[in-house]
């Protein structure tokens, strides 16, 4: 039997680079179904034309499935949903709102309720061989300290909905480990590509390029707060590499994994690196954080700095991921995380030449 892979979070980004490693790992072989919004339709169609194209596929290995993750049986057609549960042998959820100012309700909607249903489909599945669940390394909220991947536990407090709905969807996937081959993938903060740059939205640690950017007209600028905890950030690259890695290795299943950076920087560390690349300045001075909190309760703020007042928990914050499993396992693919500082040039290289873009602009609410 050939594998089928089926992919949610289509055409976004993440995803997009996910089926062009596994169609890569494979050598192009199996088929590819991903589930998309009905008002993303067009969207994927352009973007399966570039994958058919760049990797030779016929138009039949890849089909385009609308439905609905909020939906019961994802709202897949009943005759389509019996045919994926004989041909899929792979499912990679990736669909969730990952914006830190999400509402509550809107956030459980997606993240928890969606992945309850597409849990619900894969236990459909009668030939599933795994189940690959992308989580956060932040499902531990505010629990500081060193964080474990073998660890799921409920903090007092978590920072945002984001995190919240995360942590409740990976209780549910974890809970299938029992039933299905489960990998669950717990990134870090994910950038762009290590050596060219690419994102597609500059949010997560491009707000900081973007408050360096949007101050660059003064005479110095200062830090925000003291700097001396770390942000731990991640190449696109890296977590698409070990997923595809760990997807396919008989090891992965029933683990969980932190694609984290195991020597992560400072965020004062981040801070020079970046001002350095995009104004070739040091910083000067600090701004206490509740200060920088209060300004950014205002709106107009907000929109100007392009910085979500939600991502200053993290300048704070002081938990360490350890990534020991993640690490042995992918000891023999050669796959490691690039050193931060290797990708800097890229990574403000690319933000200089597609910041004016609209559609790599956030929203900011």
């Amino acid at each position: 039997m050939e594998n089928g892979y089926f992919f949610t979070g289509f055409p976004g980004f993440i995803s997009n680079q996910l089926i062009r490693e596994v169609l890569r790992k494979n050598n192009g072989k199996g088929k590819v179904y991903v589930l998309v919004l009905p008002s993303m339709t067009e969207k994927a169609e352009n973007e399966k034309k570039s994958i058919i194209n760049d990797f030779a596929l016929a138009e039949d290995r890849f089909e385009i499935i609308t439905g609905d993750i909020t939906k019961h049986g994802l709202e897949i057609e009943t005759q389509k949903s019996a045919y994926l549960h004989e041909s899929v042998t792979h499912v990679f959820h990736l669909a969730a709102i990952y914006d830190l100012a999400v509402p509550k309700d809107l956030a459980f909607l997606v993240n928890v309720e969606g992945t309850r249903n597409v849990n619900e489909w894969v236990r459909n599945l009668r030939n599933i061989e795994r189940y690959t669940y992308f989580s956060t390394a932040y499902v531990a909220g505010k629990r500081e300290g060193v964080l474990y991947e073998n660890e799921l536990v409920k903090p007092a407090e978590f920072k945002n909905f984001y995190e919240e709905t995360k942590y409740e969807a990976e209780i549910l996937v974890d809970a299938l480990k029992a039933e299905v081959p489960v990998t669950i993938i717990r990134p870090g903060i994910v950038k762009g590509h290590s050596r060219t740059g690419e994102t597609i939205k500059f949010d997560g640690p491009y707000f900081i390029m973007n408050f360096i950017d949007r101050l660059s007209f003064m005479p110095f600028l200062p830090r925000l707060g003291k700097g001396d905890t770390v942000v731990n950030l991640v190449p696109v690259d890296y977590i698409i590499e070990a997923t595809a890695y760990l997807t396919f290795s008989e090891k992965g299943a029933g683990k969980t994994y932190h694609l984290t950076d195991p020597k992560p920087y400072k965020v004062s560390e981040l801070y020079e690196m970046m001002m350095a690349e995009l104004m070739q300045k040091t910083p000067k001075g600090s701004i206490p954080i509740g200060l920088a909190k209060a300004g950014l309760n205002l709106r107009v703020f907000r929109k100007y700095l392009g910085v979500e007042k939600e991502a200053l928990d993290y300048f704070t914050w002081r938990g360490y991921f350890d990534s020991t499993q993640a690490q042995e396992d992918l000891k023999d693919s050669g796959i490691e995380c690039p050193d931060f500082k290797d990708g800097i040039s890229a990574m403000a290289s690319f933000y200089k030449q597609n910041k004016h873009e609209p559609h790599y602009q956030i929203k900011i609410i």
